[in-house]
């Protein structure tokens, strides 16, 4: 009996140590970090697309063109709301044509990078996917 009791009590003095040693310094610790993501230089942001070899940000006329270009080829390519997603998309496409020149093999990236041939595979083919590639390629990124 006498060493149950004593395995009983040395339980509640390690959970009680344990408990004390929590003393609240997370708290401090979230409130002395900043509560803003650092921001980036305009000028910082396009050195690091260029060295990435991306191309940089649309114009507002680009842009648009864009878009209503993969709205002409189908309506569906843009999910709802989801424009900014359909730029970043047709940028990262702009690296592959960058340094890809086979044009088969750029279909079929863009296909996949658009979601086209798991979401929409009744459109999921070469000529789909070319019109994608050449409008991405005139409107973002026609200087590659």
């Amino acid at each position: 009996m006498n060493t149950r009791t004593t395995a009983v009590a040395l339980i509640a003095v390690a959970m009680l140590a344990t408990l004390t040693a929590c003393d609240g310094d997370d708290d401090k610790a979230a409130a002395a970090k900043p509560s803003e993501a650092p921001t980036v230089s305009a000028a910082d942001r396009d050195a690091a697309r260029e060295a990435a070899g991306l191309p940089p940000e649309p114009t507002a006329e680009a842009r648009t063109a864009y878009l209503d270009a993969l709205n002409a080829i189908d309506t569906r390519i843009i999910k709802p709301g989801k424009e900014d997603q359909a730029v970043s998309r047709g940028l990262n496409q702009c690296g592959s044509i960058k340094t890809t020149k086979d044009r088969a093999k750029l279909i079929k990236l863009t296909l996949s990078r658009f979601t086209i041939d798991t979401r929409l595979p009744e459109i999921s083919n070469e000529a789909t996917g070319g019109k994608v590639l050449d409008a991405v390629h005139k409107n973002l990124c026609p200087d590659f």
